[in-house]
């Protein structure tokens, strides 16, 4: 299925999760956020939240600098 990730598109398989396609973008673990569709998804609900063809899946990381 195609989804876009971050702006990008991407061929994932069927069932792919939030939590998985965070942790193809990236292998912080935390400082983490996701937004499926404009909407942000609680980490708890990441493993049992499924994508679905033409999902826009947002991953975001805090830095921290200054």
């Amino acid at each position: 299925m195609k989804v876009m990730v971050n702006g990008e598109p991407r061929e994932l398989p069927e069932g792919t999760s939030v939590a998985d396609a965070v942790a193809s973008v990236t292998a912080a673990g935390s400082g983490v956020a996701a937004a499926l569709n404009d909407e942000v998804v609680r980490r708890s609900a990441w493993d049992e939240t499924p994508l679905r063809e033409a999902d826009r899946l947002e991953v975001l990381t805090a830095v921290q600098g200054g």
